[in-house]
């Protein structure tokens, strides 16, 4: 199992709308980075669900719920499923996250615009501490 971080504005699509969807279409990502990490998910992997404008803060977790694949709009872009899984409470803010220096060289500290990326093993590990009850 690989792990994964996707980000969205709560404004646009947030995790109230993943849970009340219960799954959706990841969709709408062009940097091809974020395009990498789609493209190397499989179904079962967890995501770590990230609310950006504004609150910066991991909000959720979600598990990959299909084969990535073109997307249908735009062949040269890819899109995946995800679906709900839980809710964190508290969330983990991104401000906690960078005074981890373990994490220094992990993407969401060092290209703050990127809106899908692979999350660390280690990164996991330590969410897993945080919330032992959660299934990450």
């Amino acid at each position: 199992m690989a792990y994964f971080l996707a980000k969205s504005d709560p404004g646009a699509y947030g995790l109230k709308e993943l849970e009340r969807d219960g799954k959706t279409t990841w969709d709408g990502v062009k940097n091809a980075q974020a395009l990498q990490a789609i493209r190397a998910m499989k179904r079962g992997d967890r995501v770590f669900f990230y609310h950006s404008g504004g609150e910066s803060a991991i909000v959720g977790l979600a598990r990959v719920a299909s084969a990535p694949r073109p997307d249908p709009k735009d062949e040269k872009l890819t899109v995946v499923d995800l679906a709900f899984d839980a809710r964190l409470e508290p969330p983990v803010t991104l401000a906690e996250i960078k005074s981890e220096p373990r994490f220094a060289s992990w993407a969401l500290v060092r290209q703050s615009r990127l809106s899908t990326m692979a999350a660390p093993d280690e990164f996991a590990e330590w969410m897993r501490r945080r919330y032992p009850k959660a299934k990450i």
